[in-house]
């Protein structure tokens, strides 16, 4: 079993920052991407950002020159530093993981944390 456990949100002010943290353990096949996603509310999951095994990250407009994705591979954890925050950045927080071998896909989500950004 997949387990992704996020940490690191909380309340920032407008212009802080904040890194979030994913790790992931369990048997994995072969991590094709880990991506983070924002949901805020009455709206739908969103990407933000991801990044591939071969190391290429994309980027939602919103956040382009402010966050920044990132992995440690040792530790098993992609990080989401968050610079200049908005006040539109208040969202829960999911990373999602794509497991993909040969013919076998898999997807498996993190039960979110929840970033909030005062004016």
């Amino acid at each position: 079993q997949v387990q992704l456990v996020e940490s690191g949100g909380g309340l920032v002010q407008a212009g802080g920052s904040l890194r979030l943290s994913c790790a992931y353990s369990g048997i994995i096949l072969r991590i094709n991407a880990v991506g983070w996603y924002q949901q805020a509310p009455g709206k739908q999951r969103e990407l933000v950002a991801a990044i591939t095994s071969s190391g290429s990250t994309n980027y939602a407009d919103s956040v382009k020159g402010r966050f920044t994705i990132s992995r440690d591979n040792a530790k098993n954890t992609v990080y989401l530093q968050m610079n200049s925050l908005k006040p539109e950045d208040t969202a829960v927080y999911y990373c999602k993981l794509e497991d993909r071998f040969l013919t076998k896909e898999y997807t498996y989500w993190g039960q979110g944390t929840q970033v909030t950004v005062s004016s």
